[in-house]
């Protein structure tokens, strides 16, 4: 369970060979849900996204759209506060994974109409989409690159304490934040996707016999239906030595409704026991009065044997 749970929470890096259904060594194919689940545990439900987005500061709104056409500017503008968000992922085949996350944005400013001054409310619905990729394989490591962020604006909402608000007021920040909001919230998800990014590199205790050493051994694929990763195991005594085991190729089954599918040779499972099922070295007292009865058995079945035969 330990293992699953490891390989489970990390595979979220995607992406780019060819696809293909054969792994070598250590095999295990995610479905886009798997992937779903731990990135939204770790983007939205632990706080990630929110936390860097916290403090967020809009450029000032400058323009002619107040009561009779009075000039208008919104200063100060901020996000207050994340509501609402939700993760979807998406496979690309050959590309990598699409990462969308969209919530609704509550803003707050300073709204000067003519002479009058006001507290503005401000609440955007947006749709972040990204292609993410990884590139640059070494040592178990992959490093994670967004391309192809794409901010788009949905409803918008706007509430002055005066309720006094024109329609072009509406156009005027519809406009401004169309055109400032991708440039802010796309290098935010660069940001956390590079900090989910986790090293599908470590070491399993096989209690005190020894240790389990796993990497990931090329670049995760994607199919249509799973995110692909090939591992090399190196199972290894108390000591240093390593127990061998075949690291030949091995068909995975089909992952039909099932989160995750994970692939493990009969020689590595072996060379595991093989640790975890250690006898001692055993002594026996050899004394004639043990053997005792060995003769007479020899004796016994002698008798039996047809004359001739050697």
């Amino acid at each position: 369970m330990t293992m699953l749970k490891l390989f489970g929470i990390i595979f979220f890096c995607g992406l780019l060979s060819p696809s293909q259904e054969v792994l070598s060594g250590l095999s295990c194919a995610v479905s886009p849900g798997a992937m779903q689940n731990v990135l939204s545990d770790a983007i939205l439900q632990n706080g990630l996204l929110q936390q860097h987005l916290q403090g967020l500061v809009l450029p000032n709104i400058m323009g002619e759209g107040g009561l009779l056409n009075s000039p208008t500017s919104i200063t100060g503008l901020h996000l207050v506060k994340v509501q609402l968000p939700r993760l979807s992922v998406v496979l690309l085949p050959g590309i990598g994974v699409q990462l969308t996350i969209a919530a609704k944005l509550e803003l707050s400013g300073n709204c000067l109409v003519g002479l009058l001054s006001e507290l503005i409310d401000i609440s955007v619905d947006v749709n972040i989409t990204a292609n993410i990729k990884c590139t640059n394989f070494e040592s178990g490591t992959v490093q994670v690159v967004i391309e192809d962020c794409l901010c788009v604006l949905g409803a918008i909402k706007i509430k002055l304490l005066s309720g006094l608000l024109s329609l072009s007021v509406n156009e005027i920040v519809l406009k401004q934040l169309t055109a400032t909001l991708p440039g802010l919230l796309c290098p935010v998800v660069d940001i956390v996707v590079n900090l989910v990014n986790i090293q599908l590199l470590g070491t399993l205790n096989v209690g005190a016999a020894g240790t389990i050493h796993y990497q990931l051994a090329s670049l995760p694929f994607t199919s249509g239906l799973f995110l692909g990763l090939d591992l090399d195991g190196a199972v290894k005594q108390v000591g240093g030595s390593i127990i061998p085991h075949d690291s030949s190729p091995s068909a995975l089954p089909p992952l039909l409704d099932k989160l995750l599918v994970l692939g493990l040779r009969q020689s590595f499972l072996n060379a595991v026991l093989s640790l975890l099922i250690q006898i001692p070295p055993q002594t026996f007292t050899c004394t004639p009065e043990v053997f005792s009865g060995a003769s007479r058995l020899q004796e016994a079945i002698t008798t039996l044997v047809p004359a001739g035969v050697s």
